[in-house]
């Protein structure tokens, strides 16, 4: 009996080892996941023809953010759409903002989620869920506006 308790945590303590990451390997993570994250920002960046497209992706902008984001918006006008700052960590909140190109516009959807960054852009508590949240959202945000968009 004596000498199961050591048995038992040496075994513990390997199994331990085992499965918890190396800090090349959480750093190797992070990097993917704010390569990740760039892409889908790339992706929740649009690019309208004329003023009548632009004026229902701008609608249709709104209609998403109100739909995905954790907070109420709180100021939509002609060139940016804003949500409250979430109160919690893990909470996201999405912004967008409209910028004449010509006789067009370029629309992007941002998010921001709290917890999400630690100090000088470290990993925060919330990062993994975040990263999920914010992803899933900008990644489809696109497809969305395609989908609702009269004429196609």
């Amino acid at each position: 009996m004596k000498h199961i308790l050591p048995v038992m945590l040496a075994l513990l303590a390997l199994y331990g080892c085992g499965t918890s990451k190396t800090q090349a390997e959480r750093e190797q993570e992070f990097s993917r996941n704010e390569s990740t994250l760039d892409s889908a920002q790339r992706r929740a960046t649009l690019h309208c023809q004329d003023a009548s497209q632009c004026d229902e992706v701008w609608k249709l902008t709104q209609t998403y953010v109100q739909q995905h984001s954790d907070t109420p918006v709180i100021h939509a006008d002609a060139v940016a759409i804003d949500t409250d700052l979430p109160s919690r960590n893990g909470r996201a909140s999405f912004s967008a903002t409209r910028v004449a190109q010509g006789s067009g516009a370029t629309i992007a959807l941002y998010a921001q989620c709290r917890g999400m960054y630690g100090d000088e852009k470290s990993k925060g508590s919330s990062y993994d869920d975040c990263v999920e949240k914010v992803t899933s959202v900008q990644n489809a945000f696109a497809d969305f506006v395609r989908q609702h968009l009269h004429g196609n």
